[in-house]
C-alpha cells in the first residue's frame, strides 16, 4: 500500500514536468496550474491501485485537456489586463509564434506533437496514452505538423534551425 506521503513526494517532484506540459498543452499558465491540479487530484484517488503512477499522471494530464477542450463549457475569456512580465532566457519571440502556432491546433493534435516532441515520447506510447493505435498517431503527428508548418510559414525554418 502507497502512504500519503508517498503521493506527497511524487507530487512534488512530478509536478515541474507537469506543469511544462500542461502549459504547452493549454499556451497559459493558469490552465496550466489548473490542469495539473485536476491531475494530480486524479491521481490521488486512485493512488493505490496504479502501478506507474509517472506513466497514468502524463495519461491523465493529456485526456484531462482534450476531455476540457471538447466541452461546449471551456472557452478563454479575455482580459484587459497584460499578465505579468517575466524574464527568460531564449528567443522570447520565437517561443511566441510557437505558442501561437500551437494554439491553432486542434486539441488532440497539438496534444500528440507536445507529447512525441516536447515529451520526447515514441508513437508507441503516445498511442498508448492517448488510447489510439500507432498507425492513427503516426498518421496524426503528420498531419498536425503540415498544419504546424502552414501557420509558422517562414517561422517554421527557423524553429528547425534550434
Amino acid at each position: 500500500m502507497r502512504s500519503t506521503e508517498e503521493f506527497e513526494e511524487f507530487a512534488r517532484a512530478g509536478i515541474p514536468r507537469l506543469y511544462r506540459t500542461a502549459w504547452l498543452l493549454t499556451g497559459d499558465r493558469h490552465h496550466a496550474e489548473d490542469l495539473v491540479q485536476d491531475t494530480l487530484a486524479n491521481l490521488l484517488r486512485t493512488w493505490q491501485r496504479i502501478d506507474n503512477p509517472a506513466a497514468y499522471a502524463r495519461t491523465a494530464l493529456v485526456r484531462t485537456y482534450i476531455s476540457q477542450r471538447r466541452r461546449k463549457s471551456w472557452s478563454e475569456r479575455p482580459t484587459g489586463e497584460l499578465p505579468e512580465v517575466v524574464e527568460r532566457p531564449g528567443d522570447p519571440e520565437l517561443r511566441m509564434a510557437l505558442q501561437s502556432a500551437l494554439a491553432e491546433l486542434a486539441p488532440l493534435d497539438r496534444a500528440v506533437l507536445v507529447l512525441r516532441f516536447f515529451e520526447d515520447r515514441s508513437v508507441e506510447q503516445v498511442a498508448l496514452d492517448l488510447g489510439k493505435n500507432t498507425s492513427a498517431i503516426t498518421t496524426r503527428t503528420a498531419r498536425a505538423l503540415d498544419r504546424l508548418r502552414a501557420v509558422l510559414g517562414d517561422g517554421a525554418a527557423q524553429l528547425i534551425a534550434l
